[in-house]
């Protein structure tokens, strides 16, 4: 039996809605990661782009156990001298809550042009309201 050669035009996408409400960050963070990767996909290629749009809603809502809320930090280099600036997990919830998720699913995601294709289907969203009705999106299991 031969094993069939996926091509990136026979990719079917779907589109997902995650709730990140009451969520586990790094948990969610894999769940995501998966999808845009396409693991979930029995069609899955590793070196194309064979994942799905997901999009998540409530992001400002999402839990870190432990002491991660004052202890994890994210940097972030502004491009002048010492323009290295330091938030904890706590602080960037409040300033940019999507910032926390794009940035761990992001380190789970492949390095390269691949991945940075994969993560720009990734769209994250504070509050309730997006603007992707029209897909018809799919509530993924989490």
């Amino acid at each position: 039996m031969r094993t069939s050669d996926q091509k990136t035009s026979s990719v079917k996408k779907q589109w997902y809605l995650v709730d990140a409400e009451g969520k586990t960050l790094g948990r969610l963070a894999t769940v995501i990661a998966r999808c845009l990767n396409g693991k979930n996909n029995p069609e899955y290629t590793f070196n194309l782009d064979t994942g799905d749009y997901v999009v998540v809603i409530n992001a400002e809502k999402i839990h870190a156990t432990g002491n991660k809320l004052k202890d994890k930090k994210y940097y972030h280099y502004t491009g002048y001298q010492s323009g290295i600036r330091e938030f904890s997990l706590e602080k960037l919830l409040l300033k940019a809550p999507e910032r926390v998720l794009e940035s761990a699913v992001k380190g789970m995601l492949p390095k390269g042009p691949l991945g940075r294709k994969m993560l720009s289907k990734l769209k994250v969203y504070a509050g309730v309201k997006h603007p992707h009705q029209a897909q018809k999106l799919t509530v993924l299991a989490t």
